[in-house]
Parts: structure tokens; sequence; C-alpha cells
């Protein structure tokens, strides 16, 4: 069985842009990915509305990912594949970033994933790295992303430089999906399904 655990904010938790609710499991895209890939592998979600890469956030506490990070790895192992999908709230006026520093933040979280092996737990998994969609037209979280439009078109060339840098599987989702008009963020169903299933062949080639 190869277990992978899916690492991101609401958009893997599953942050409906209509309802404001939770898509139901099966709707989410590490359910449909799981859906896609069928049996012989155990899909494990570890979304968190608002988590960011490396940065504190000094009004939404306990958001920072590379604080969860460890734990939760540790919580899992052992495991076949992490797929990391942050980036989206580290777009935030507040932290005052480029797409450079924003990638390397992500590439921070890969980094630390490689270091966690023992005997116990058994080796670091692999890592899969998504560069998350530009954001669209900012709607309720206009004031919160000011800026964030133009920024957003750039982290996927900045994630592909990092993963390069790394040597690490990258999935730039641009290619694949866009965020909803409804609030600019967050993804459709449509969007969860396109994500899930491109997915799905994506760590088929990479635990294959």
């Amino acid at each position: 069985m190869k277990q992978i655990v899916c690492f991101g904010d609401s958009n893997t938790w599953g942050y409906n842009p209509e309802s404001q609710s939770r898509y139901p499991k099966a709707e989410r895209w590490p359910g449909v990915m799981a859906a896609a890939l069928g049996n012989g592998y155990e899909v494990i979600e570890e979304g968190l509305n608002g988590r960011t890469t490396v940065w504190q956030d000094p009004i939404e506490e306990h958001k920072c990912g590379k604080d969860h990070l460890i734990p939760i790895m540790r919580s899992h192992k052992p495991f076949d594949l992490l797929i990391i999908m942050l980036g989206t709230n580290d777009l935030k006026h507040r932290f005052s970033l480029t797409p450079f520093d924003i990638a390397e933040g992500a590439g921070r979280l890969v980094r630390i994933a490689r270091t966690i092996e023992d005997s116990v737990e058994g080796p670091a998994p692999r890592v899969l790295l998504l560069a998350p969609p530009p954001v669209s037209q900012l709607t309720s979280f206009a004031e919160m992303f000011k800026g964030a439009e133009e920024k957003s078109r750039k982290l996927g060339e900045e994630f592909a430089r990092v993963a390069r840098e790394l040597a690490c599987p990258m999935l730039d989702l641009a290619k694949v999906a866009a965020s909803s008009p409804v609030d600019g963020i967050h993804f459709d169903r449509e969007n969860q399904q396109k994500i899930g299933t491109a997915l799905a062949e994506k760590v088929k080639q990479i635990l294959k």
C-alpha cells in the first residue's frame, strides 16, 4: 500500500468559495486523487485554512507550515510521498513577500521533509512540490490580498526554479486549474476535480 500525505492550506482542506463551508471528502482534490489512483494507495489529508510556508502570521496564529511539518510527518510515518501545496497565503499583503521569497519558503519545506529519516520511522518520503495557480479577480479577500494578483502570476516560474535546484518533482497548477471567480482564491468543484485527476497521473509517475 503506497501512502501519500497532502500538506496544504484551505484548498487542500476543501474550502468551498460559494458556501464558505467544506466540500465533501470525495469532492476535495485529495479525495478525487485517491479515487483515480484506486486500490494500492492511501491518501491522507493535512490541510489547514490560512497555512503559510514558513512565515508566522501575527494576526492568524498557529498557521506556519514550517512549525507543523515535522510533527505531521512523524505522526504519519512511514509513508511514501509528501505533496506540498502552499504559497497562496504567503501572498497576503501583511507579509510583503516577493514571489522569489514565497518559492524559497516552499523550498525550505522540501529540505526539511528530506531530513526526517531514522531507523524506527523509516526513510524520508519522496516530495512533490505544487505551485498554486494565480489568484483571479479578488472579491471578499481583495484587501487582505492586495497586490497578490500580479505576484501570483510569477509563482509558477519561481517554484520551478526551486524545484530544479532541489531536483524535486514539481507541478505548476496554473497549467491544470484556475482559482474561482467567486473569491479569486479558492477552487470550485470542477477545478478540485481537475487537480485531483492530474495529480493521480503525476503520483503514478513518481511512485511507479
